[in-house]
Order: structure tokens, then sequence, then C-alpha cells
């Protein structure tokens, strides 16, 4: 089981999505994908593409204006 970081700081929609996406591709059955941000939109958004996509979301934390979603495959 990986661990598949995907840092997307300052980056605007749609890029943090297209990104997730990406890494969701790449990642086996039981790897955890981690996305760091700071966009208030994709923090909604990936959550809810996760969803859509049948992954489990195993949190969501934010601190000092950064966010973290950590998403098991």
């Amino acid at each position: 089981m990986a661990e598949i970081l995907v840092n997307v700081t300052g980056e605007t929609c749609p890029i943090p999505l297209v990104e997730v996406r990406k890494a969701v591709k790449k990642a086996q059955s039981g790897d955890t994908i981690v996305i760091t941000g700071t966009n208030q939109a994709s923090k909604k958004e990936i959550p809810m593409a996760a969803k859509a996509l049948t992954l489990k979301v195993l949190s969501i934390e934010e601190s000092e204006g950064i966010w973290t979603i950590k998403i098991l495959k």
C-alpha cells in the first residue's frame, strides 16, 4: 500500500481536480492519495469527485489556510 502525494497549493480550478484524477488512475487498490492545496472551491470539489468515483474520503483537515484531503482507493 502506497501513499501518493498531490500538492496543488496555489493552483485554482480545474488543475487540482485534474491532478487528483491522474493520481487516482496511477493508484492501486488500497493506496492512499494525500492532496494538499489552498483553493477553497477545490476543497469542496475533490471530496465530491472522490465519492462520485466510489472512493473513500478518509479525512479533510485545514491549518493556516492549507487543507489536506486523504482519499483511499
